[in-house]
């Protein structure tokens, strides 16, 4: 897929995979914040399809804007519905990517989690 360039605007898109089972994470609910200053204001939740992957991006057109957000991922619910064994508190429950956009193009944010660890880049 080619990247977005300046003239198509920016947009945000993700995706989560279980590593401990190697498949996509279906059903993962995903909320999504603008941070402005002291301000943490909710723009939307979503929640992962059978791919593991939101069935829209995030944040496209006219709802694109350069600036931080974070993303928090419900993980530890995701989890216990996969009857995963997981000590109270878990490990991991909400895990939230805080990040940057500084260019209106296209801004992947992955993650793969298990129940004792995760990680994230800037994908493609």
């Amino acid at each position: 897929m080619a990247e977005t360039s300046k003239a198509d605007g920016g947009r945000l898109t993700t995706h989560v995979l279980d590593t401990a089972t190697g498949r996509p994470a279906a059903g993962l609910s995903i909320a999504l914040y603008r941070l402005d200053s002291d301000t943490r204001t909710h723009l939307k939740t979503v929640v992962t399809n059978n791919d593991g992957r939101c069935d829209a991006p995030l944040l496209a057109g006219t709802d694109f804007r350069t600036g931080e957000y974070e993303l928090v991922f419900a993980a530890g619910d995701y989890l216990r519905r996969q009857a995963t064994k997981l000590p109270e508190p878990a490990f991991l429950d909400s895990v939230p990517i805080r990040f940057g956009m500084a260019e209106t193009v296209h801004y992947h944010v992955p993650l793969l989690i298990s129940p004792y660890g995760y990680s994230t880049y800037r994908g493609s």
